[in-house]
């Protein structure tokens, strides 16, 4: 089992930054990815971004251009840097680390952390 601690969540302006972590308790070893999805109230989860283990990344098409994933391997760590945040980015954001090998299934959630964007 993996614990995923989510942090850095935060109230900020529109047009302003935060940059998220994911941390897992200890090392992932084998084939994976690691998303940071959002949920808004009354909306269901949806993903923002994930990366493989070999740093494959992917967007949605809302966040393309402004937000950046990328991982510190030495510290168990991926983090999601949000830039140029609109009003509609308002939402608890959650961090899902998934086995991509079937023979060795898992699949760990964060408890999340909540984004504010508002004047």
């Amino acid at each position: 089992q993996v614990r995923v601690v989510e942090s850095g969540g935060g109230l900020v302006q529109p047009g302003g930054s935060l940059r998220l972590s994911c941390a897992a308790s200890r090392s992932i070893f084998g084939l994976y990815r690691v998303g940071w999805y959002r949920q808004a109230p009354g909306r269901g989860r949806e993903l923002v971004a994930d990366i493989t283990r070999g740093d494959n990344t992917r967007y949605a098409d809302f966040v393309k251009g402004r937000f950046t994933i990328f991982r510190d391997n030495a510290q168990n760590t991926v983090h999601l840097q949000m830039n140029q945040l609109r009003l509609e980015d308002t939402a608890a954001y959650y961090c899902n680390i998934k086995s991509m090998v079937p023979d060795r299934p898992y699949d760990y959630w964060g408890q999340g952390t909540q984004v504010t964007v508002s004047w």
